[in-house]
């Protein structure tokens, strides 16, 4: 066999293991010093970390090719979901454009013009909302120069947020749904349940502290759940009917049995509503 510690490689070994020994010692007096570091010192620092920085490139490189990939997967899947909402969102529209036409050729034999899900929208910017009224109004950049008038509905981003309570040239006062006094003007309101019933009545009060919108006495028979969607009937004369308003979170039957409340999450967020528009009907 073969002798492995040859005396070359022995040699080799003894001087390694000398210089290895020497850069601690003096690393150790250098660190002890309070004195400026000594040549060698410095020279074998300087090495050091030259070597350092070597090793590190690669590792580094690795280390951001890593995270690199990981990103690009966590974007890879978010893609996915986003192509899979954007299909989801034209299939949507394909089949609203679909019904339109439908209505429109049903109406067209029928000879009627307009109806209660008829009307323009004219879009309006929140130029001021006061404190002192968080919850009951705010004040929109459009008026009468733009068609709106007095008690016109008003709708964000998510739903139905109130209505037009005052109307000058340029801007409008609108009345929210969350003002929860007793003179707010109320919206007439319909549930409609996965069975395909309704339910009709109007908007007595809203819980600001639940933010939650009550419909009261309600004497029908129909089975409300939670989740119904709640939209406006129409019925009220100047709001169209089927502006989003929220769904059903609760219901609750009276003292006596008669009659019941049901509490709608609403469809907006009332603190944050920076861009609204006007339903005009037409």
């Amino acid at each position: 066999m073969k002798n492995v510690f040859t005396s070359r490689r022995l040699v080799v070994a003894v001087l390694i293991v000398i210089i290895t020994i020497g850069v601690i010692t003096v690393s150790s007096k250098s660190k002890n010093s309070q004195s400026e570091p000594s040549l060698p010192s410095r020279i074998i620092s300087d090495v050091t970390g030259w070597m350092s920085d070597i090793v590190s490139v690669p590792i580094g490189t690795v280390h951001n090719g890593f995270n690199s990939l990981e990103n690009l997967m966590d974007t890879y899947q978010e893609n996915q979901k986003m192509a899979s909402k954007v299909d989801q969102l034209a299939q949507a529209k394909v089949q609203l454009q679909i019904l339109k036409n439908e209505n429109k050729a049903l109406k067209n034999q029928l000879g009627i013009s307009d109806t209660l899900t008829d009307y323009n929208v004219v879009n309006a910017v929140v130029i001021s909302r006061s404190p002192v009224n968080w919850q009951s109004q705010l004040i929109i950049n459009r008026g009468s120069n733009s068609g709106i008038k007095k008690d016109m509905p008003v709708m964000g981003s998510g739903g139905l947020v109130g209505r037009v309570s005052q109307v000058n040239t340029t801007n409008s006062k609108v009345e929210l749904i969350s003002d929860d006094s007793q003179t707010a003007n109320r919206f007439a309101i319909r549930v409609s349940t996965s069975g395909g019933q309704t339910v009709d009545g109007i908007i007595t009060a809203f819980d600001q502290a639940k933010n939650l919108i009550e419909m009261g006495e309600i004497t029908s028979n129909v089975d409300v759940k939670k989740g119904d969607l709640v939209t406006t009937s129409g019925l009220g004369g100047i709001t169209p009917a089927g502006l989003y308003v929220g769904k059903v979170a609760k219901v609750s039957t009276g003292d006596y049995g008669l009659s019941k409340t049901i509490q709608i999450t609403p469809a907006t967020d009332f603190n944050n509503v920076p861009v609204v528009s006007v339903a005009i009907p037409k």
